[in-house]
């Protein structure tokens, strides 16, 4: 079958684009966030795209006044996966690795976006994530992430907000390969492994640069992938690679949540730079289907289906452990301290010795 996106160069096998090979849970995605200054304003947008099960699906998700507005769609994409909208939510690349745009146009619950995101940045690929458990293969999935700013408007129940570039940044990530979506196979592994997820991702701004930490950690505190980069802005060069990296986490009492964070680049010339980071609030994924119990990835709604939801995140159990926090940075050289801005993506379930956790869902004390 011949679809739209036979007529650009981005044939991976002798098929079609429309089929994906025998990978049913293979995925393409597209993560947005961005932020203002003092974090006041905050959002966040998705996109999946499953090829193997014919569905699409999308969300846009805002915090203004304390509240998590999420908006979520999802369709049979009948094949045609350049077709990148679905209900009130649309992505479109405008120039590939600069401009991209999101719109969200939800009129019945109030929520309406018409936003541009800039690259500041190169587009970063971080190093391949590749886990398996036992026979069966866990993830295996190529990840890129770009730093940029925002422009454009928000409306939350009648409420406008201007985004402007000189207060508005952010990140938008892409990623693709296989990992769980949708519905879980109905034959057990005969090997699982003990459920254990340690995932911690920190893109941050500052004015003349961009640094980007993440960690895979196994149970033992081990890490299975992590990488460290300071990039230019763009024109300004290669980025840098550091050739190690480390962190020290203090979790707030009752939760897997961080109170604060560090981060600890050795570059290759021997230099250190620290960055500290100290979160203020907490964005919750599920507003895009991460972990959502009804819009979780892939899953089949029908033709065509919508939905809403809104929580006071100062309400939200710390059980929903896939958070987002914005964060107040500030990167100490050898040539000075610098101030900034970004995010702590955390995942932490199941144990890790190193923070003292041996369940699946235990708390730091």
């Amino acid at each position: 079958m011949l679809t739209k996106g036979d007529d650009y160069p981005l044939h991976q096998t002798p098929e079609p684009v429309a089929y994906v090979g025998a990978a049913r849970n293979f995925y393409d995605r597209f993560f947005f966030n961005g932020y203002n200054t003092d974090g006041s304003v905050f959002f966040a947008a998705a996109m999946g795209i499953y090829p193997y099960v014919d569905i699409l699906d999308g969300a846009f998700s805002v915090i203004v006044d304390g509240v998590q507005h999420n908006v979520y769609g999802s369709k049979v994409m009948h094949m045609e996966r350049l077709d990148t909208f679905v209900g009130p939510v649309s992505i479109d690349i405008v120039e590939p690795f600069r401009v991209s745009r999101l719109r969200c146009d939800d009129t019945e619950n109030g929520i309406k976006a018409e936003l541009v995101f800039t690259a500041r940045c190169e587009a970063h690929e971080e190093p391949r994530f590749t886990r398996r458990q036992g026979s069966q293969l866990f993830m295996d999935v190529t990840r890129m992430m770009q730093n940029g700013t925002w422009s454009g408007w928000i409306e939350v129940k009648g409420k406008r907000i201007e985004i402007t570039p000189e207060v508005f940044c952010g990140t938008r990530d892409r990623s693709w390969g296989v990992r769980g979506i949708g519905e879980p196979d109905s034959q057990p592994n005969p090997n699982p492994a003990p459920v254990q997820f340690y995932w911690l991702w920190a893109p941050l701004n500052f004015d003349d640069c961009v640094a980007h930490y993440f960690l895979n950690d196994d149970a033992a505190g081990e890490a299975w992938n992590t990488n460290g980069i300071i990039m230019p802005l763009l024109g300004g060069g290669d980025e840098e690679s550091m050739a190690s990296v480390a962190n020290n986490i203090e979790y707030q009492s009752g939760t897997r949540f961080a109170r604060s964070f560090e981060i600890l680049f050795t570059h290759k010339n021997g230099d250190e730079t620290r960055i500290e980071l100290e979160p203020q609030f907490n964005w919750y994924m599920k507003g895009v289907g991460y972990g959502h119990p009804e819009w979780g990835h892939g899953k089949y709604h029908g033709e065509l289906a919508t939905g809403y939801d809104e929580y006071k995140t100062d309400e939200v159990t710390p059980d929903n452990v896939h958070v987002q926090a914005f964060c107040h940075a500030k990167m100490i050289t050898k040539d000075g301290v610098k101030e900034g801005r970004g995010v702590l993506e955390q995942l932490i379930i199941g144990p890790h010795t190193p923070s003292g956790f041996t369940e699946l869902m235990d708390f730091a004390p």
